[in-house]
């Protein structure tokens, strides 16, 4: 498991699905505090804060108001301060051009919002390990598997 506990950015618009988040990190066994941001602006705004804590990880939705993930990403990954800070795309739209374009501007893993709760646990854990634990699986989607 990951040593210390994880510092994680949550950027989503949706307040169900933030909560949803919530509770899912909270029954996983890592060590976390979350932080949630309803738009882009607002993540941005902390993560250029000279005296806050930088982030351990981000998960960014991609379609919010005020500023898309997309453009978070980019505006992360070209700020030097920011740019190693691990970021897995939360979204629920599955575009494998924009996925691929996505990977190309810098995101570490693009996790697919699933159907249920226990996915949603399962997923959130195997993402958070797949950037910590190189021996974990190194797919870069991370989706619920729907037979």
């Amino acid at each position: 498991m990951v040593a210390k506990k994880l510092l994680i950015f949550l950027a989503d618009d949706d307040q169900d699905d933030r909560m949803l988040f919530l509770e899912a990190i909270d029954e996983i066994l890592l060590e976390t505090e979350t932080k949630t941001f309803d738009n882009g602006v607002d993540l941005m705004a902390k993560l250029l804060e000279n005296d806050a804590p930088l982030p351990d990880l981000i998960f960014l939705d991609l379609n919010m108001p005020l500023m898309t993930g997309e453009e978070c990403l980019v505006d992360i990954r070209n700020e030097p301060r920011l740019a190693e800070i691990p970021i897995i795309i939360y979204s629920g739209y599955m575009d494998y051009d924009k996925i691929n374009l996505l990977r190309k501007k810098g995101a570490n893993k693009y996790l697919q919002k699933p159907s249920s709760f226990k996915s949603l646990q399962g997923l959130i854990e195997q993402g958070i390990l797949s950037i910590y634990k190189s021996e974990f699986e190194q797919a870069y989607i991370i989706k619920e598997d729907r037979d």
